[in-house]
């Protein structure tokens, strides 16, 4: 069983380290979404649409607390980003290796 504290967060700090790597990655997701969520709020006057509604219903104000229980709801999910392949690696793999009736 997961070590659980009383604490005042809802949800858990335990429960949202589970869905993600690390620390670092928790904050970096829940500021992410929280910045989205809340240019959402400032733009809703606008009339602009462009930008993603919270995605669970919250009595929340703070959009970090917004985020957290997106993430809790797995409705906002940690994926690993992709490395950009640089010039070198891309001709590397255009070079094929030579057939064995090629060395005879």
């Amino acid at each position: 069983m997961p070590l659980s504290h009383d604490t005042m967060m809802n949800p858990p700090i335990e429960e949202l380290l589970s869905r993600v790597d690390s620390k670092f990655s928790l904050v970096t997701l829940a500021a992410r979404r929280a910045r989205n969520i809340n240019s959402y709020f400032g733009q809703l006057g606008d009339g602009l649409g462009h930008m993603v509604p919270p995605q669970v219903s919250s009595m929340a104000r703070k959009p970090i607390s917004i985020a957290f229980e997106e993430i809790s709801a797995d409705k906002i999910v940690w994926a690993e980003p992709v490395e950009p392949v640089s010039a070198a690696d891309a001709d590397a793999d255009l070079l094929l290796p030579e057939s064995p009736a090629d060395e005879a």
